[in-house]
């Protein structure tokens, strides 16, 4: 079953969803950090600098300071690839996993709520 929003409520969503997360003692990700977030836990691994720098097309170095973040956090690491040491795997955490329980149940708590 697909919920259907008008553009209003879409929006109206994602600011109720936006609002709870800074007003949380919680991190305030960036919309570039929580897309890498969500790309990492909800596709199938493994995950690389290179590989999410062309999914969503923005460069290394821009993945690789959301990375510093998110890894300062602990809602990521990284891992050097021991098969080739070129490349650097970004790996879950248990954090991370937590995180984004918690901000989908947001989500689905505040979508719930939205007028029609």
């Amino acid at each position: 079953m697909a919920l259907e929003m008008k553009p209003v409520q879409a929006l109206a969503l994602w600011q109720n969803v936006v609002l709870e997360t800074v007003r949380r003692d919680g991190p305030d990700l960036s919309s570039r950090q929580l897309a890498i977030l969500l790309t990492v836990y909800l596709t199938p691994p493994p995950h690389t600098v290179r590989g999410l720098a062309g999914w969503l097309k923005v460069s290394k170095p821009a993945i690789t300071r959301a990375l510093d973040t998110l890894g300062d956090l602990d809602l990521l690491k990284r891992k050097r690839d021991e098969t080739d040491r070129r490349n650097v795997l970004v790996q879950r955490t248990v954090n991370g996993a937590v995180y984004l329980r918690d901000f989908g149940d947001l989500v689905a708590d505040r979508a719930g709520k939205i007028d029609a």
